[in-house]
């Protein structure tokens, strides 16, 4: 019953048509058949993702089927909640890139093998074979009238801006995801309400069935602004133990509470205690720590995340420079452009200069300022929580 009452109320907002009739079901022992639907519209899954992750995790660990769906046409289009401007259409190559360790990334929280694994769909399955006519009939049972009155499209009518019709049928397209798994409960944000409740009508009128539709709340700060790829300030799953660690602690202090009930197991009586020892005066950094390192091991491991501590009070608290630094062999020598690409530091040469050009790349305490920079032995940091010892031979 706790583990019942926690799934309905941790990390939720909203349940319909309401908690009461979804609680009844789940205490009669019925098994439910879930889903949440994740666009590949970039190749990191981060923080903002986990609070969904994670409650599909306590679906799956209650014995009910979970779907993760990954929204592979859908994708190409990019859904426009919450979005003033129209999105740019991606190319299913440029998707199924992206998707590519999607299964790896969601594996740190899911699991997809063993005892009731979760399991993995792409809306291309059906999507890709309904014809236009299909399709308009689709159309046919949900109204513009709908649509046209989100806030988003609101705000551009004011504004005498293009609604495009790709735009209507994204949640024309997400609604019917529903409808082909025949779903019992879809699990979305805030932000997706809209287009939940849209597969919940279209179920009706197809399937002639109720799904229930749980959301969950977005990560953010006290003004608002998200913590995820659209504000620029991705935290990854799978970022570096130490960088994952120092991102979290550079998080807002508005935002530890929040961070600590969506994204840690730590007991919501604790949490409460933590809120009035804050409120009564006390240094919220210390409570921040306790969040990146229940974070950082549930990501990884308790030894990495201890690591990653000591790292942090030593090299951005303490400002001393970690014993642990790895070693990278360089056989042929190179630009520094070139280096932070070779070794992973950076993603892409844009990347690359970026990190130079705001000043974040230092070799031996001494700041690079030119990309076409020879490399040296010696220890390279970038921003305040990588470092790198180069060695050439």
């Amino acid at each position: 019953m706790d583990k019942i009452n926690e799934l309905l109320t941790r990390g939720v907002v909203n349940i319909y048509p309401s908690k009461e009739e979804l609680e009844k079901i789940l205490n009669s022992g019925k098994k439910l058949r879930l889903y949440q639907g994740f666009d590949p519209t970039g190749p990191q899954l981060h923080l903002g993702h986990m609070v969904g992750l994670r409650k599909m995790r306590q679906w799956q660990d209650l014995g009910h089927q979970v779907i993760l769906l990954i929204g592979d046409v859908t994708g190409m289009i990019g859904d426009p909640s919450g979005k003033t401007t129209a999105r740019k259409i991606l190319t299913h190559e440029e998707v199924m890139a992206n998707v590519k360790s999607y299964k790896e990334q969601a594996s740190k929280i899911l699991r997809f093998n063993g005892q009731n694994p979760v399991e993995i769909k792409y809306n291309g399955e059906w999507l890709t074979k309904l014809s236009a006519i299909e399709f308009i009939k689709i159309t046919g049972l949900l109204s513009v009238n709908q649509v046209i009155q989100r806030d988003m499209f609101q705000e551009r009518l004011k504004k005498n801006e293009d609604i495009y019709m790709n735009e209507f049928c994204y949640p024309v397209m997400q609604a019917y995801d529903s409808v082909v798994m025949n779903i019992d409960l879809e699990i979305g944000g805030t932000d997706q309400m809209f287009n939940m409740l849209l597969g919940r009508k279209l179920m009706r009128h197809i399937l002639h069935k109720d799904k229930f539709v749980m959301t969950t709340p977005l990560l953010a700060d006290s003004s608002g602004r998200k913590i995820g790829k659209t504000e620029g300030n991705v935290i990854a799953l799978t970022d570096e133990p130490g960088e994952l660690f120092g991102k979290i602690m550079a998080l807002p202090d508005d935002i530890i509470l929040k961070a600590m009930e969506y994204l840690t197991n730590i007991s919501l009586e604790e949490i409460n205690k933590i809120e009035k020892n804050m409120s009564k005066g006390d240094n919220p950094i210390k409570y921040k720590k306790q969040l990146a390192f229940e974070i950082t091991k549930d990501l990884n491991d308790q030894d990495t995340a201890q690591t990653a501590q000591v790292n942090f009070e030593k090299t951005i608290q303490k400002k001393q420079t970690p014993q642990d630094i790895p070693v990278f062999n360089v056989v042929n020598k190179s630009s520094i452009l070139s280096f932070l690409i070779e070794s992973k530091l950076s993603d892409s040469k844009s990347d690359a200069r970026r990190l130079i050009n705001q000043g974040a790349v230092n070799l031996d305490d001494k700041k690079i300022t030119h990309p076409y920079q020879e490399i040296e032995n010696g220890i390279l940091k970038v921003g305040k929580h990588r470092f790198i010892k180069i060695k050439i031979k």
